[in-house]
C-alpha cells in the first residue's frame, strides 16, 4: 500500500523510507550478484569473452530480450499480463520483409509503420481487458493466436520478401573506428535509450500511478488515477517495445516465420528473474533489463558447457517456478 500512498500524494516517514529501500536493494540487488558470478564463470570457461569486442556482441544478442523485456515491465507491474509479443515480433519481421522486399528507399518509413503497428496492437490489447473486462491473459493469449494465423496465413509457412541493407544494419551493424572497441554495435546505444527512457517513465507520474494500480487498483481509482488509461498505455509500451525488438532482431536473425517464438516467455522469465512480482505493484524495471542480460548469460554458458539448447525451455520454466516461489515467502515475510 506504500505506493499507493505516495500516489495520494502522503510523505512516508523517513525510516519507513529507509526501510523500504533497504527492501528494495535487497530484492533487485540479487540479480546483479547472479547476473556478475555468471558472466566471471564464462570468462573463466572463454578468457576472451569479457574483453570489449566478444562482450559487445553478447550484448547485441541479449538486446532484443532486454527491450522486450523493459516492455513487459510495465504490463507486469500493473497486474497484467502480455503474452502477444512474440508473436508480435514475428508479424513485424515478416510484414516488414514483404513490404520492404530488398529494398532500401521504403525502409525508414516501413519501420515507422512497424513501430505503429506495435502501438496499435498494444492499444487493442490494452482495450479488450480494460474497456471489454477480458482478464489480459486471456485477451493476449487470442491475440497471440490471432497474429501466428495472419502471419501462416499471409506466407503459407514460407515467409516472402527480403530486407534491405540498411533495415538490417540496426540488428548487426554499429559504428565504426572506435578507439579500442573498432564497433560500437548500434543495438547496445539503443539498448541504453530504452533504459534511460523507461526508468524516467517509471519515475514519472505515470510511472507512479502505475506501480499504485498494480499494488491495489480500486484505492489508485479512488485516490483519482484512470487505471484503465494507465494500463492501456502500459500495453502499447509493451507493443512498441515489441516492434523494435522486433527490428533489431530482423537485422540481427534474418526472416523468419518462427523468429519471435516464445519470446513472450523470455521477456516475462527475464522480469521475474528481476524481481518483478506477478500480481504487480512491485519491481524494478532496470532488474527487469538485468534479468534478461543474466536470462542470455546462463544460455551462453550452457553452450559452452556443452549442454543442449533443447533444455532452455526446462530451464526457463525451473527459474519462474523458483523465482516466483521466493518471491511470494519474501512477500509473506514482509508482511
Amino acid at each position: 500500500m506504500s505506493s499507493v500512498a505516495e500516489g495520494r500524494g502522503f510523505e512516508a516517514p523517513a525510516g519507513s523510507r529507509g526501510r523500504r529501500a533497504v527492501r528494495a536493494l535487497f530484492s533487485t540487488g540479487t540479480i546483479f550478484l547472479l547476473l556478475a558470478v555468471l558472466l566471471i564463470w564464462i570468462a573463466a570457461l572463454n578468457p576472451n569473452f569479457l574483453e570489449p569486442g566478444p562482450f559487445l556482441a553478447y550484448l547485441k544478442r541479449a538486446a532484443p530480450v532486454v527491450i522486450l523485456s523493459a516492455g513487459a515491465y510495465f504490463v507486469l507491474v500493473s497486474g497484467n499480463f502480455d503474452l502477444s509479443v512474440g508473436s508480435l515480433v514475428t508479424v513485424v519481421v515478416v510484414v516488414g520483409a514483404r513490404l520492404i522486399d530488398g529494398e532500401a528507399g521504403p525502409t525508414y518509413a516501413v519501420m515507422a509503420l512497424l513501430i505503429g503497428l506495435g502501438a496499435g496492437v498494444g492499444l487493442v490489447n490494452g482495450l479488450i481487458s480494460t474497456v471489454l473486462r477480458v482478464p489480459s491473459f486471456i485477451a493476449t493469449l487470442g491475440m497471440l493466436l490471432i497474429l501466428e494465423g495472419a502471419v501462416f496465413l499471409w506466407t503459407g509457412g514460407s515467409p516472402r520478401g527480403a530486407l534491405s541493407e540498411e533495415f538490417r544494419t540496426l540488428g548487426r551493424g554499429g559504428i565504426e573506428g572506435i578507439p579500442l572497441i573498432d564497433q560500437l554495435p548500434y543495438s547496445v546505444p539503443l539498448l541504453i535509450a530504452v533504459g534511460a527512457a523507461s526508468v524516467a517513465l517509471i519515475r514519472s507520474d505515470f510511472g507512479r500511478q502505475l506501480i499504485a494500480t498494480g499494488d491495489n487498483d480500486r484505492a489508485a481509482r479512488l485516490s483519482g488515477v484512470r487505471v484503465d488509461a494507465v494500463r492501456t498505455l502500459a500495453f502499447v509500451l509493451s507493443g512498441v517495445s515489441a516492434a523494435v525488438a522486433g527490428i533489431l532482431l530482423g537485422g540481427f536473425a534474418g526472416v523468419s516465420a518462427q523468429v519471435g517464438q516464445g519470446l513472450e516467455f523470455d521477456a516475462i522469465t527475464a522480469c521475474v528473474l528481476g524481481g518483478v512480482v506477478l500480481g504487480g505493484g512491485r519491481g524494478s524495471v532496470v532488474a527487469a533489463m538485468a534479468g534478461a542480460l543474466t536470462l542470455e548469460a546462463l544460455f551462453t554458458l550452457l553452450n559452452l558447457q556443452g549442454v543442449s539448447g533443447a533444455l532452455e525451455d526446462t530451464v526457463q520454466g525451473l527459474i519462474i517456478i523458483v523465482a516466483v516461489a521466493f518471491a511470494a515467502y519474501r512477500l509473506r515475510g514482509a508482511r
